[in-house]
């Protein structure tokens, strides 16, 4: 009885324990199959595109673009700034049509008033023209300023806001340059890619374009079943990062004052294909202006469009003649500047140098010999070959080569502007190449190259990088001895005092040492008359400069100005236009220079 009892309940609790284990054991497979089917939904199973495309929200990428950083002057007056411009559309098809339509006639005569290219008949008509085609994104106007977008925002249905009225704004930042076309080619800018273009960054816009432009930012739209686009919350949002300001060692007022100095002297002149200006401070080799001024063949104008200081290699002529006098007297290979050479009429036959400064030197002092100082001053080709072959002839030729590089003349250094040529200056092979290089041939420099040579010499041998942004860095704490830049501060004295640049340069108001060169372009083959320098017409394409530093005694800047002409018969050399620009610029500096208004103050 007790035994029946006991197994009855025992019966039923199994069953119970079966039923809960079997009801595990199918739950345990649905979830094994739920499990399989959300994993080959995920690695292998593709919707239908027929179905999946129209059910499914796109997601469009909208780009933010940061406000780019602004450019300034040394004194942080804007060079280049970003402000925005409003681009405007609307969607036709907001609104009720009745409302919307009692409302198009208003809205079509404001828009005339403040875009008056069209007609108010003209702007009815293409509002109504895309409603009816269910236009969403109808373009209106041109790109406007805040001020006019507030005129714009209190038209008829543009003032009931973008859900009823439909106006769409878009802002976008765009690029002013206060001082206008000031330093233009140095400030420079970024296009657009453009296949047909090879260059899109262009002088500091290009060169820091990464710091200027700032990072882009990021947002997601998507659109609802009505076709409205809306912001994606649920994807990732990244904020733009706005560019960092640049502010460059360019003295707007000097560059001013350098671009007026080189226009007076240029403007009009049918031959001159460009020039170029730059201004450099002495002990830190800050650029304080840089004029590149090229004939917009189009117009007739000069205009910044190419940076010649930098870009252009050339032949420096007679101002290399201070390369080779600093190499002598490093070498001792002459005592003073006094020393005596003689004139042999002017002529190295064997180095096909033939020179007519001497032989006027003769008849007019009746000598056979020239001091080197005064041959400097005349800016002789003979003197500088016959010392250059006496003291560099034969095996010493290396040793001429050591000097250049010594002056950092081989090498091109790093400079806050893409685009400046590497300097050429090859071993000479031959005696009348070596020649050659002694007065300024046979070499290739850059203005820029050239002015870091004499800005070293200003600086008792120290050379300083050039720069316009990343701060004073000494390429070479001594080039020369103190001694020998002292002495070619005589030699570059006698020159504008006594010499080749003495007309372009009497009565300044500070004194200067310089040196004048003129060289000439070579013509290609095929379009040479009688040598590489003249065309079939006997013309000739002049490079005139004029390098020094003033004042001469206490430099405070160094300078250099070339010109370039085009094929012609008339002269150009470096004592005439660049030092007559040179001697402007120098007098308009006395007048605001603290350095000079210092001494004025003195004077009182």
């Amino acid at each position: 009885m007790n035994q029946a009892t006991d197994t009855a309940p025992k019966r039923k609790n199994d069953r119970i324990g079966l039923i809960l284990y079997m009801i595990y054991l199918a739950m345990l497979l649905a979830s094994i199959v739920l499990i399989g089917k959300i994993v080959y939904m995920q690695v292998v199973w593709q919707p239908d595109e027929k179905i999946y495309d129209p059910l499914t929200p796109r997601n469009t990428k909208k780009v933010l673009e940061p406000v780019r950083g602004n450019i300034l002057d040394r004194k942080g007056r804007l060079l280049a700034m970003s402000y925005p411009v409003y681009i405007l559309h609307m969607d036709c098809t907001v609104g009720k049509e009745s409302e919307w339509q009692s409302k198009v006639p208003a809205l079509a005569e404001g828009l005339h008033r403040i875009f008056p290219e069209m007609t108010a008949a003209q702007y009815g008509k293409m509002i109504r023209q895309a409603r009816s085609k269910g236009q969403r994104y109808l373009s209106i106007g041109k790109p406007i300023d805040h001020k006019t977008l507030n005129k714009v925002l209190q038209l008829p249905l543009y003032s009931e806001g973008r859900n009823k009225g439909g106006l769409i704004v878009e802002q976008k930042n765009t690029r002013r340059y206060p001082y206008g076309t000031l330093a233009r080619r140095t400030i420079g800018f970024v296009r657009e890619s453009n296949p047909g273009v090879s260059n899109n960054l262009v002088g500091i816009e290009g060169k820091f374009n990464d710091i200027l432009h700032g990072k882009d930012g990021k947002e997601w739209f998507r659109q609802t079943d009505k076709g409205k686009v809306v912001r994606n919350f649920d994807s990732v949002y990244v904020k733009a990062e706005d560019g960092r300001d640049i502010v460059t060692t360019i003295d707007i007022d000097y560059q001013e004052i350098a671009d007026k100095a080189l226009r007076a002297q240029i403007d009009g002149n049918e031959d001159i294909e460009g020039a170029c200006l730059v201004l450099m401070e002495v002990s830190t080799g800050a650029i304080r202006a840089m004029v590149n001024l090229k004939k917009d063949s189009s117009t007739g104008r000069f205009e910044e469009i190419e940076n010649m200081a930098i870009g252009r290699r050339h032949e420096p002529g007679s101002v290399f003649k201070t390369v080779t006098l600093m190499s002598v007297l490093d070498d001792h290979c002459i005592k003073s500047l006094d020393e005596m050479i003689p004139t042999n009429h002017g002529r190295i036959s064997e180095a096909r140098v033939d020179d007519q400064h001497i032989r006027d030197h003769e008849a007019k002092d009746r000598t056979s010999s020239i001091s080197v100082i005064d041959g400097f001053k005349i800016s002789s080709n003979y003197v500088f070959a016959k010392l250059t072959l006496d003291n560099y002839g034969g095996r010493k030729v290396d040793k001429l080569m050591d000097h250049f590089k010594e002056y950092g003349l081989t090498s091109k250094f790093d400079f806050d502007l893409d685009g400046l040529q590497a300097p050429n200056l090859p071993r000479p092979e031959h005696l009348s190449d070596l020649a050659r290089v002694g007065y300024g041939y046979a070499t290739e420099l850059t203005p820029l190259q050239v002015l870091t040579f004499y800005n070293a010499i200003a600086g008792k041998g120290r050379m300083m990088k050039p720069y316009l942004v990343d701060g004073p860095c000494v390429l070479d704490k001594s080039i020369c001895p103190a001694a020998v830049a002292d002495t070619l501060t005589r030699a570059l004295k006698a020159v504008t005092e006594d010499g080749t640049a003495k007309w372009s340069l009497q009565n300044c108001k500070v004194t200067v040492a310089g040196k004048t060169g003129t060289s000439f372009g070579t013509f290609p083959k095929g379009q040479r008359g009688s040598d590489p320098y003249h065309d079939p017409s006997g013309r000739r394409k002049y490079q005139g400069t004029f390098v020094g530093y003033f004042p001469a005694d206490d430099p405070q800047y160094s300078v250099i100005s070339t010109v370039y002409s085009y094929p012609t018969i008339r002269s150009y050399q470096g004592g005439g236009i660049p030092a007559r620009a040179i001697r402007a610029l120098i007098d308009e500096l006395y007048i605001i220079d603290p350095y000079w208004q210092e001494e004025l103050v003195q004077c009182d």
